[in-house]
């Protein structure tokens, strides 16, 4: 059983490659939903799409969010209307919001909404919300408080980023499938997909005992981290560590992560801050980690997979001595 926590292009990727490697029963997927809002009356949950689209092989490879073969119909005409079509939903992406929407006034959980959103992609690996109860991402900037999708789309993470608020986060415990996969007596690893650790991963670490009960798993947790020589492959990674007075490295995504983390994937043009990651008390696995095509997907999913594999097998031999 491995847990994988997940959240935007690049956490999608792995989890591709992930559920390309382990039968369904084996691998639990939890999504941000920080990055959820309601937008023209529907619920948004745009990591969980992004997460879903890409498994089901129909996420846009262009954008890195949306569908592939996407028409923009509804919201051009939105536009002409004078409406709010600032951030913009694909006909098809659309239909999706829809059915979630109606799902959820329905009285389902966003956990039953999602799974039966999987069902209709065809998936056979489900993907659990972090929580089915709503936290907000909200980042305070030099031009104030902003919702996060106003941040990221409205204004493009122009303004000065200053701190990351996760309102809710306190008293919203983790989603059904989530608490399952972190009591599982079967559990092996957990694993944190490259994904931004400030935007996409830090709201599913603030849920109420989530942190908590993550340090007291014995299992290895493995970071793959999203910065590959200073820079991040897609979206305002960088940007973000450095408005937070951080240089964007692996070496400070492995200190970001240090009270939680075993070991970390960094990419081989990184090897050099091997030594200083090492230093954390972290171990360190040097392999290529840009995922350009499905098979990349697969070979940095299986790398990171007998890379934990590895820090089980040492954790045990240091056990019995």
């Amino acid at each position: 059983m491995i847990l994988a926590l997940a959240g935007g292009v690049g956490g999608a990727k792995l989890v591709c490659g992930l559920a390309g490697l382990l039968p369904a029963e084996e691998l639990t997927v939890v999504v941000n939903t920080g990055d959820d809002f309601g937008h023209c009356g529907l619920h948004i949950s745009p990591d969980i799409d992004t997460v879903m689209y890409t498994l089901a092989d129909r996420n846009n490879p262009q954008t890195g969010w949306g569908l592939a073969g996407e028409t923009w119909n509804a919201f051009g005409a939105l536009e002409r209307l004078g409406g709010p079509a600032w951030f913009q939903l694909g006909d098809q992406d659309l239909a999706t919001h829809l059915q979630r929407t109606q799902l959820l006034a329905a009285g389902a959980t966003l956990s039953e909404a999602t799974q039966a959103l999987c069902l209709a992609f065809g998936l056979s690996h489900f993907i659990a919300p972090m929580s089915d109860q709503t936290v907000r991402t909200i980042v305070h900037t030099s031009e104030g408080a902003l919702e996060f999708q106003h941040y990221f789309v409205r204004r493009r993470c122009e303004p000065e980023l200053r701190r990351v608020e996760f309102c809710g986060a306190e008293s919203a415990g983790p989603s059904p499938a989530f608490l399952a996969a972190l009591c599982a007596p079967v559990l092996d690893a957990v694993v944190i997909c490259p994904s931004n650790p400030y935007l996409s991963i830090a709201p599913i670490l603030g849920l109420s005992g989530v942190r908590e009960k993550i340090k007291a798993l014995a299992v290895p947790l493995v970071v793959v981290s999203p910065i590959i020589g200073g820079q991040a492959v897609k979206g305002p990674t960088a940007k973000i560590m450095r408005e937070l007075g951080c240089e964007p490295s692996s070496l400070e995504v492995a200190r970001f992560y240090s009270d939680i983390a075993d070991g970390i994937v960094i990419d081989e043009c990184d090897q050099t801050l091997a030594h200083d990651i090492e230093a954390l008390g972290l171990a360190v696995h040097v392999v290529p980690t840009l995922m350009r095509s499905r098979n990349d997907q697969l070979q940095l999913a299986q790398s990171t997979l007998n890379f934990a594999s590895t820090l089980r097998q040492g954790s045990s031999s240091s056990a019995s001595q």
